[in-house]
């Protein structure tokens, strides 16, 4: 008999509180910052892809949602510093559990996970993304590839040296130096 009065308490109590409502499709909640979201391929200061076509982010996914092949670079179509890179690259969200197991698997830190969150769709092919959908936005000062290099000579000057080179002289699209 006393855990039904219990049980009223409970629903007086919550009856006359302050009804908590977001307005969900027009204000847009930000996620916490370390969320793991959609993911993003990134690109080098100067443009050039970082993916290097390795597939060690496919091989490490347990849900088998990331496809990629590999491609090899040649003096007149450069995508990326080193010998190879990945010239099929897609994500299956229909399959992605969200874990980051890619994340650690990627050598070069080509592959990161944002914190944008909104991934539901109606339409099952819309839930495949490409390379062109996971491509970090060119920013000002990068060249869309393919280029030749121009943050060094070999990809040595890029996976050690790059960040350092990139803000030591930057350059502009067409590879002068900015003075």
């Amino acid at each position: 008999m006393f855990d039904f009065f219990k049980g009223f308490g409970v629903t007086f109590s919550t009856m006359f509180k302050k009804v908590v409502t977001e307005e969900y499709p027009e204000d847009f909640p930000p996620a916490a910052p370390r969320y793991h979201g959609r993911h993003q391929l990134n690109r080098h200061p100067d443009g050039l892809e970082k993916c290097v076509g390795c597939e060690l982010c496919a091989w490490a996914c347990p849900a088998d949602a990331i496809y990629v092949e590999g491609g090899d670079n040649t003096e007149e179509a450069r995508y990326s510093p080193g010998e190879r890179y990945g010239a099929i690259y897609q994500i299956n969200y229909l399959r992605c559990i969200g874990c980051g197991l890619c994340i650690e698997a990627c050598p070069t830190r080509s592959l990161t996970m944002t914190n944008f969150y909104e991934l539901a769709d109606d339409n099952r092919q819309d839930l495949i993304y490409t390379k062109e959908q996971l491509m970090a936005p060119l920013l000002p000062g990068m060249e869309q590839p393919p280029h030749p290099m121009r943050l060094g000579d070999d990809e040595q000057d890029y996976y050690v040296q790059g960040p350092s080179l990139a803000k030591a002289s930057p350059q502009d699209p067409t590879g002068d130096q900015v003075r």
